[in-house]
């Protein structure tokens, strides 16, 4: 995986949103103590149903205190969002998909 293969995923999984009738937007973080005021800002300009975040952040190790601080900024600027993970960036609108389709269901 490197930055263009990521870059092209996010390309496609907005296209594939979009195609479901979704307005979607990407959110990306420095790999920082930035990343969750970053996260919460974007939060903050509009109301979420789900929120997406991509294996990069959650997989590696090293990125432990990184997913800590992204799932609880999440939890902070849309707390009524579902929280989806993929396993690459190409899959994030099924990742949706599945919180979202659950959620219709259980009302």
């Amino acid at each position: 995986m490197n930055a263009e293969k990521i870059r092209a995923g996010i390309a496609l999984t907005l296209a594939q949103m979009a195609d479901r009738g979704w307005h979607a937007e990407s959110c990306l973080v420095e790999p920082d103590a930035t990343a969750a005021h970053t996260l919460e800002r974007q939060l903050g300009t509009a109301s979420y149903d789900c929120v997406v975040v991509g294996a990069g952040v959650r997989l590696p190790p090293k990125s432990l205190l990184l997913f800590e601080s992204i799932i609880n900024a999440v939890h902070r600027g849309a707390p009524n969002a579902s929280i989806a993970f993929n396993t690459r960036p190409e899959d994030s609108a099924d990742a949706a998909a599945r919180r979202l389709s659950s959620l219709a269901s259980a009302r």
